[in-house]
């Protein structure tokens, strides 16, 4: 039986153009399994297409990337090139990575329990019992399990946000994407947010955090990567990256946002 891939999430060469602009250029990368990883960058470095790219939200132009040692939304050819698969047939492959967006997209006629057993009923087809344990396990880890008869509009906008955590950490992903989860709270709603994704940095899971939270990403993750202009300016230990920098664009956008 072969060994597990060390790594969780491969990279190679990828491109993405959305009409003559490059987003990503040829971007190589590997995420280990059971690490963190903060990727930080000014605004259009191309941080949220890496990650969209890497759960198929949006196909690639060129390259390959593999999830698990397997292509995700793909398929290659008897000419060895690449073909996109319908999404039907990678759905339920895209389910084992879990997906935190900007926006807390709950289901506004839903209770709280019901938006996070949703996706366990619908596409893992889990009864409904199992599905009541899971969602319940996942809002306890991320403290809400007392708000389980509320609705979203009835939260605030960090309990809404971790019910959206609480709703991909139910499926029990051993990949989960951040894309910048508190740019949309307001400051002193932040800080609860962070410590449930200090809690899941150190979970075993893979985990990968779009951010321009400097500080948590310093503590929380194994990882930095510094992205502009759709390539990988420099990657390190965190406290390398923030503290002895080796390039000016790093150093320059540090200045400016640590």
């Amino acid at each position: 039986m072969p060994a597990p891939n060390e790594f969780a999430v491969e990279m190679s060469r990828v491109t993405k153009r959305f009409g003559t602009t490059t987003v990503l250029n040829e971007i190589s990368l590997s995420f280990k399994r059971g690490t963190a990883t903060a990727i930080i960058g000014p605004s259009g470095s191309g941080k949220t297409t890496i990650i969209r790219c890497i759960n198929h939200l949006i196909p690639i132009d060129s390259g390959e990337i593999r999830i698990e040692g397997e292509l995700l939304g793909y398929e290659r050819t008897s000419d060895g090139q690449l073909r996109e698969l319908p999404e039907r047939q990678f759905c339920k492959d895209r389910a084992s990575i879990g997906m935190v967006f900007q926006h807390f997209n709950l289901f506004s006629n839903m209770d709280v329990l019901a938006n996070v057993m949703e996706a366990l009923m619908t596409v893992r087809r889990v009864p409904r019992a199992v599905a009541i344990t899971k969602a319940l396990e996942a809002l306890e880890t991320v403290g809400l399990a007392d708000r389980q008869k509320s609705y979203p509009s009835q939260l605030s906008g960090g309990q809404q946000q971790r019910v959206a955590i609480a709703r991909s950490l139910a499926m029990d992903p051993p990949i989960m994407l951040f894309d910048e989860p508190t740019s949309m709270l307001d400051p002193e709603l932040i800080d609860e947010v962070l410590q449930v994704m200090r809690k899941l940095a150190h979970s075993g899971r893979t985990i990968i955090f779009v951010t321009h939270e400097i500080e948590f990403a310093r503590d929380a993750c194994d990882t930095m990567i510094f992205m502009d202009g759709g390539r990988i300016v420099e990657m390190g230990p965190p406290l390398e990256v923030i503290r002895s920098p080796k390039h000016e664009r790093t150093r320059s956008f540090l200045k400016k946002v640590a």
